[in-house]
């Protein structure tokens, strides 16, 4: 890949009364597997990632200044309109590490932090908005999707860190959203027509009990008002506050079956990115379709989408977006300490398997809403997603 010329620096300020040394990003290539140029409707000699560090005048780089010179380049919003061009930043030889130094990484970009409301994995808090990325075993694949795209609260932004890798394996699959649209669009146009129209029924179910390794509970989901003492109709009460939250009204509809919950969100699939109003697929249609064919019992019957007409999703369809996901993607071999950041509006993650033991690969996330959520796609009064309510 051809070296994209790309600095981000500042010059020497004094911020706070002291004067601190400049703090310059360059960027650098990654191998072809890791990295490649976007297609459409990217602009031209668009990779992603963009891979960023220190430039090497930056022998001795600190966490503070570090931080100090990402509130700079954040004033005016530099690094967010990387993300919105590139999708997925990834900065490496940062003095980060462990979970607190990465909650301080991760703050200093100015973003609200984003509160899960009705999460469907176990994310114990390790330091102030940083949580584990995802629990479950090391020979489960998380194939490419959005984070959170079967509830109506997501988060804009996602951080990863590398706090531990794996010699083998465990790579995070990246790729864009918008050039999964602008495929489909092109390659199974009444697909893309039917999800404009309609868009989608996500059905999630949540167990008193965990249901998967890795997985949420109820309580964890939503009760966070919850105390020990409460009894069933009180629990039962707080819970739906939760759901009310979600701002949804008739568009996300509840059941109770002997304790279980099962929320039914009518959402969009197509979203538009604030600022261009490009349309993207915010969806994890294909990593539901490749459980099936993993077979993945466990999970399987946590999350089920049809169309928003109650209708079935043909199987060739989700097929078809993992064929394209497959082509469009890149696997993001970790080093011990890389931050990965992603406009989760517009690009896609994910996890592959790896070797060893199940501690050999550490990656914390950190979640953050952006300014204004994805724009609608459609007509109907399903199609815009907003904040969720305080």
């Amino acid at each position: 890949m051809a070296t994209v010329v790309d600095e981000l620096q500042i010059s020497q300020l004094d911020l706070d009364g002291s004067s601190i040394p400049p703090i310059a990003f360059e960027s650098f290539d990654l191998p072809a597997s890791n990295q490649r140029i976007l297609g459409p409707p990217h602009p031209p000699n668009t990779p992603i990632p963009l891979a960023l560090r220190p430039t090497s005048a930056d022998t001795e780089v600190n966490l503070d200044d570090v931080i100090r010179s990402v509130k700079v380049l954040q004033a005016d919003g530099t690094l967010t309109k990387k993300l919105a061009r590139h999708g997925t930043l990834l900065f490496r030889n940062l003095p980060i590490q462990d979970a607190e130094d990465f909650s301080k990484f991760a703050h200093a970009f100015g973003y609200k932090p984003h509160e899960i409301i009705g999460i469907v994995v176990d994310r114990p808090l390790l330091a102030p908005n940083v949580a584990p990325a995802n629990e479950a075993p090391k020979e489960v694949l998380i194939y490419n999707h959005n984070e959170s795209p079967q509830v109506p609260h997501a988060p804009e932004y996602i951080f990863f860190y590398g706090h531990r890798v794996p010699t083998q394996g465990g790579e995070s699959p990246i790729s864009s959203s918008l050039e999964l649209f602008n495929r489909a669009q092109r390659e199974i146009p009444e697909f893309i027509d039917e999800l404009a129209e309609k868009g989608i029924l996500s059905k999630v179910t949540y167990h008193v009990e965990q249901q998967f390794q890795g997985g949420s509970t109820l309580r964890q989901a939503f009760g966070k008002e919850i105390q020990d003492g409460d009894d069933e109709d009180e629990k039962r009460r707080k819970i739906e506050a939760q759901i009310a939250r979600y701002g949804r009204g008739k568009h996300t509809t509840w059941e109770w079956k002997d304790g279980t919950l099962v929320l039914t969100h009518r959402l969009p699939v197509i979203r538009t990115q604030p600022g261009t109003n490009l349309p993207t697929l915010f969806t994890g249609l294909a990593s539901y379709w490749k459980r099936t064919q993993l077979d993945v019992q466990a999970r399987k019957n946590v999350t089920s989408q049809l169309f928003g007409d109650g209708t079935p999703i043909p199987e060739k369809y989700v097929a078809h977006l993992a064929k394209i996901t497959d082509e469009i993607r890149v696997l993001h071999r970790w080093e011990k300490g890389d931050v990965l950041v992603f406009d989760n509006v517009i690009a896609q993650h994910g996890r592959e398997p790896w070797q060893g033991e199940q501690s050999d690969r550490v990656i914390q996330a950190s979640l953050f809403d952006g300014e204004a959520v994805p724009g609608a796609y459609g007509f109907g009064d399903w199609a815009q997603v907003v904040q969720a309510l305080d």
